[in-house]
């Protein structure tokens, strides 16, 4: 009789199933028919084979074509997974490459450009593809994530995390500054401590007095500066008139001083600006219609220290001026410009800040601390009254 045919569940049968399911060598393993062989023998078996020469012929007519290719599918898939599984957490590079291979249709690295995974994990260092650093214990990776919508996502974040900081900030100094105020307007409250009864001599009596006494109190200044006849010539009811008199005048004085504080809606309005002024402010400042002042001698002596009128804004930071005395037209760099500053009265354009496009007129000048006071003459805030603009904020209007 002839030898029975192997059945699907004999040992043998189930024993290559398994091993045809696992992972095998590496080094047994053709990229290019994508083969994977289980012994030495199966693969020299198989780079005799006539499919095989074929693909060598293939490679041969363009190798790079096919490193690259095999390098970049590698690159991809590490990556991937690296992004998927650990997100931004620092791992060892080791870790990632077990997970990566346990996929049967991988790419294997024998068929890329790097030989050894240190020398690829070296190459994502240098390409800024993850963040690599070196211990004893090998090499570890952090995977850098360039995505635009989740560059935009993690700004928002951070923007409304700052946001509400600070208006728990602002909360908790706005209470604070309600609480300071309401201790000064409230009027000095005196502070009664207990204390011991003490007397000068043993022989001095206690005496409680109970309502209003006419007769003038002996205190210890009046009995030094006056003689003691003089006690007996003092008029009680001008005695109280001038007490009361002297306890009017610091009442007087803290009307006096009350009436010049600021009321809490102003500060808190002035707190807002500030803020506002914080995050309005920009780099470039040029706007059409404004004059300027040449500030540089790369132009040539005849342009230093003239005055033009910017006719167009290119790019932000650059100008088209025309000179206001000879009319020749120049296109300069905003750092070779700056802001002329009118007489008293005349108008003005805000250039830069809070009131960026508003225009104001010029109240005053502090020369020593180089900023102006300005009045808002357009937008919702006209008619607003605003110290302490810098001069580079507000600048000259051509007529």
């Amino acid at each position: 009789m002839g030898k029975e045919k192997a059945g699907f569940l004999t040992p043998k049968a189930i024993s290559n199933r398994i091993k045809a399911k696992g992972l095998q060598k590496l080094r047994w393993y053709c990229q290019m028919c994508q083969k994977q062989c289980r012994d030495e023998n199966g693969f020299k078996c198989h780079t005799m084979s006539e499919s095989h020469q074929r693909q060598l012929l293939l490679f041969a007519e363009s190798p790079d074509k096919f490193l690259d290719y095999f390098s970049q599918e590698f690159l991809n898939g590490y990556l991937e997974l690296l992004r998927r599984r650990f997100g931004d957490k620092r791992v060892h590079c080791n870790i990632v490459y077990n997970e990566y291979i346990q996929d049967r249709d991988h790419i294997h690295m024998n068929s890329t450009q790097w030989l050894t995974l240190t020398d690829y994990v070296k190459w994502l260092g240098r390409e800024g593809y993850c963040k690599v650093d070196h211990t004893e214990k090998g090499w570890y990776i952090q995977y850098i994530n360039r995505d635009p919508e989740t560059i935009a996502r993690q700004q928002e974040l951070e923007k409304k995390k700052k946001m509400d900081m600070d208006d728990e900030e602002r909360q908790a100094k706005y209470i604070q500054e309600q609480v300071q105020r309401g201790m000064q307007t409230g009027g000095e409250q005196l502070s009664h401590e207990a204390t011991e009864l003490q007397r000068e001599s043993e022989e001095e009596k206690i005496v409680l007095k109970m309502g209003l006494s006419t007769k003038k109190p002996s205190t210890v200044p009046a009995a030094e500066s006056k003689p003691s006849s003089s006690k007996v010539t003092d008029n009680p009811l001008q005695a109280l008139a001038a007490g009361a008199r002297k306890k009017d005048v610091p009442a007087v004085s803290l009307k006096k001083d009350g009436g010049k504080k600021r009321s809490a809606l102003d500060e808190i309005m002035e707190e807002e600006e500030k803020k506002r002024a914080k995050f309005t402010r920009k780099d470039h400042w040029l706007t059409p219609g404004i004059v300027v002042k040449v500030i540089t001698k790369k132009l040539g002596e005849k342009y230093y220290k003239k005055k033009a009128e910017v006719l167009t804004v290119k790019d932000k930071y650059t100008a088209v001026v025309m000179l206001l005395d000879s009319g020749h037209k120049l296109k300069v760099d905003q750092t070779h410009l700056e802001t002329v500053i009118p007489a008293v009265g005349r108008t003005v354009q805000v250039v830069n800040g809070a009131y960026t496009g508003c225009r104001a007129v010029l109240e005053g000048l502090d020369e020593k601390n180089f900023c102006v006071t300005i009045r808002v003459d357009s937008g919702l805030s006209k008619g607003r009254v605003v110290e302490g603009v810098k001069y580079e904020d507000i600048c000259k209007m051509a007529s």
